[in-house]
């Protein structure tokens, strides 16, 4: 490709709001342009890229067993999430209700209930490259957060448990090789209950908006909306009577410390939700009461996991003092007959600390008091006792009680497996012993487009991109100089020519621009091997050869220039392999 023809001019400053680094050197390098709110043009550097990355992940779900297929963009609206607030629905000409699809786990689960009969089929995996949209409420300008982008998802199926446990490694492993070939440092990160499979493939990055609990001593790592913890202990000590004193202007577990002198894990903090349940459960919205002790804070995912629910909100403070509450000063105490005749249906939901911590002060439900030595058992009880704390930085950690330290990263893979359907459009299968039992099914995705923005986060330095030679648009940017006689010029064409018929994919600088913009525009695109023809070079014996992730340059003759490229670029691409390839490492 030669750069006088090439779509995407490079750009000597970013347009004003773009963030992070890695954006503004897309921008700058003529990879992309922003079309809206969360929306990008993808240029052709960009779109190299993308195809690069999406050909080493065929490879890798090739060589597993993957089969590649293609669904419709859009999907009837019973096949997406009724509670998914980002969907994109729709009516056509006839009335009926249709989606952008947001996931299509439920059009392959569809299609794998008519395809699969009986165990001799099993296992399969399947997967899709495609975009994807996603109506964001608050969509961000950012690339790793986009609202268009394209995703790979993949659907295992499978007999039985130790099948999908299998295809779960596989599918692990061919992601990490993924993740290894395209130089990208992702951490596994747990993402679900205890044995559940339930994995994420965090980017650690400080522009990350995922929160991510990371335990030095021995590598734990979880989402901190599902992570857990070991909790501090509370002192042992007999149950007390209770007693009600006055708190005024206390409506704040900080508040409450202050005015009582007491630290804040002797308290019991109230937070009061209303739990949405998906349509086809046919389940009414809940009110929820959740007691926690007061120096932890409440996991929204945890919570909604203990109740089965697909969406929580606050409760405003009408809804509050609907159940007898007063808000600020809250406790169950004395309300269990309220809270059974509320106008729609409650529940408490008590947070595994609270049993454990005797003599708690909490709400007396009555503005500026609050009871001292309150007890769970003793004076109310629960619906739901779980782990619904969010861990904090210095907690310790549930393997070896190391203390727990809290990072930042973008996801940029998942892997799960997929609850039950209802029995009548679950997928089953014919068993060896003739009975039809269910099929398991695998859920496995990432999100290429937030890939090639994390790799461009990862590697770059003050004068541009870096990319690693697997996923770079072109191999070589080879730099015409041109000289008094025009000699250079026509050897850099002749050499340009050469590499084409090698196969060595090149973009060919051939404008008239002045030595000092073609280098700076070689450095901000960053491809894996610089080639410079010109007078000086010549006279020394040849091009000038130079990676983009080292300042050592050298000189070939003409007619080892081919060679001698590609040499380089296999050497890098098994520096990579190996792991031993860097470039700038942003993520520390």
């Amino acid at each position: 490709m030669r750069l006088s023809s090439l779509l995407g001019a490079t750009l000597r400053e970013a347009p004003a709001g773009a963030e992070p680094a890695g954006q503004r050197l897309l921008l700058r390098a003529g990879f992309i342009r922003p079309l809206g709110a969360g929306l990008f043009a993808y240029l052709p550097l960009a779109h190299r890229t993308l195809t690069r990355i999406e050909g080493v992940l065929r490879e890798e779900l090739a060589a597993i067993g993957g089969q590649e297929m293609r669904l419709s963009a859009v999907l009837p609206a019973e096949m997406i999430n009724t509670t998914d607030g980002e969907a994109a629905r729709f009516s056509d000409r006839k009335a009926r209700d249709l989606a952008l699809g947001t996931s299509w786990e439920a059009a392959i689960a569809e299609i794998v209930r008519k395809e699969i009969r009986a165990h001799r089929q099993l296992p399969q995996l399947l997967f899709h490259i495609q975009p994807q949209f996603r109506d964001a409420p608050r969509p961000r300008a950012g690339l790793l957060d986009a609202r268009e982008f394209t995703a790979l998802e993949a659907l295992g199926v499978c007999a039985d448990a130790a099948s999908a446990q299998a295809q779960a490694e596989a599918l692990r492993e061919a992601w990490q090789r993924a993740f290894r070939r395209c130089a990208l440092p992702v951490r596994l990160v747990e993402a679900g209950a205890d044995g559940a499979i339930a994995h994420r493939f965090v980017y650690l990055t400080p522009e990350g908006e995922d929160e991510i609990v990371v335990c030095d001593g021995c590598g734990y790592a979880a989402d901190r909306r599902t992570a857990t913890f070991r909790k501090p202990p509370a002192e042992a000590e007999p149950l007390r009577p209770m007693e009600k004193v006055a708190t005024p202007d206390a409506k704040t577990i900080e508040a409450l410390a202050r005015c009582l002198n007491i630290p804040k894990r002797r308290t019991a903090k109230a937070v009061f939700l209303v739990a949405a349940h998906r349509a086809a459960e046919g389940r009414q919205a809940r009110f929820v009461f959740v007691v926690i002790r007061g120096d932890l804070e409440v996991s929204a995912a945890k919570l909604a996991a203990a109740l089965g629910a697909s969406e929580l909100r606050p409760a405003t403070e009408d809804e509050i003092r609907a159940i007898g509450a007063a808000p600020g000063y809250a406790s169950p105490i004395g309300l269990a007959e309220r809270i059974r005749r509320a106008p729609w249906p409650a529940v408490v939901v008590v947070d595994d600390s609270v049993p454990a911590s005797p003599n708690l002060v909490a709400g007396a439900n009555e503005v500026g008091y609050h009871l001292l030595n309150t007890n769970y058992g003793r004076d109310y009880v629960a619906d739901i006792v779980a782990d619904i704390a969010a861990p904090g930085a210095g907690d310790a950690c549930p393997r070896c009680s190391a203390p727990l330290h809290l990072t930042h990263g973008v996801a940029v893979g998942h892997m799960r497996r997929l609850g039950a359907q209802r029995a009548e459009t679950h997928p089953t299968y014919l068993a060896g012993d003739g009975r039809s039992r269910p099929i398991l099914m695998l859920s496995a995705g990432v999100n290429i487009s937030r890939w090639m923005a994390c790799i461009a986060e990862q590697h770059h330095d003050d004068r541009g991109l870096i990319w690693p030679p697997s996923v770079a648009p072109y191999s070589v940017h080879l730099v015409a100089l041109a000289g008094r006689d025009g000699d250079a010029l026509a050897q850099a064409e002749a050499l340009y020519q050469a590499l084409q018929r090698a196969g060595v994919e090149t973009l060919f600088d051939d404008r008239a621009e002045s030595p000092g913009v073609k280098f700076a525009d070689a450095d901000l695109i960053g491809l894996p091997l610089r080639v410079t023809v010109a007078p000086k070079s010549l006279a020394a014996g040849g091009a000038e050869l130079k990676r983009r992730d080292a300042d050592v340059r050298e000189i070939a003759p003409l007619g080892e220039v081919v060679q001698r490229a590609q040499a380089m670029l296999n050497r890098m691409a098994a520096e990579v392999q190996a792991g031993a390839w860097r470039a700038q490492t942003n993520a520390e």
